[in-house]
């Protein structure tokens, strides 16, 4: 199983495509296809019939799942892209570290 730098509930930016520079939170990680849904990003038009869930049907905007090359997460202390280092704590635990400015990402 392939491993991601990205988790539910990050915030991350959009690198490339068409929602370049937007920001979100992850809602969704789908490992084996190296994609992640974020909030907000990826906006595509769905047509639903009428259900139990959606009486009226229509047209629906929801999110479509993003390549995770394109999604770099945020430095917590400076707003902006950042690249992440794996460290081991004192107890043993591997914690997230950005590499811009060596906070820790919860």
């Amino acid at each position: 199983m392939n491993k991601l730098h990205i988790k539910r509930d990050d915030k991350v930016i959009v690198l490339a495509g068409e929602d370049k520079g937007k920001t979100g939170k992850v809602l969704k990680v789908l490992v084996e296809k190296q994609r992640a849904i974020v909030e907000g990003v990826n906006m595509v038009s769905k047509n639903m019939k009428p259900s139990a869930k959606y009486p009226q049907g229509g047209i629906i905007k929801q999110e479509a799942p993003i390549h995770v090359s394109n999604l770099s997460l945020i430095d917590p202390k400076s707003g902006k892209a950042t690249r992440i280092a794996i460290k081991r704590t004192e107890d043993g635990k591997k914690v997230r570290i950005a590499k811009k400015s060596g906070e820790e990402i919860k």
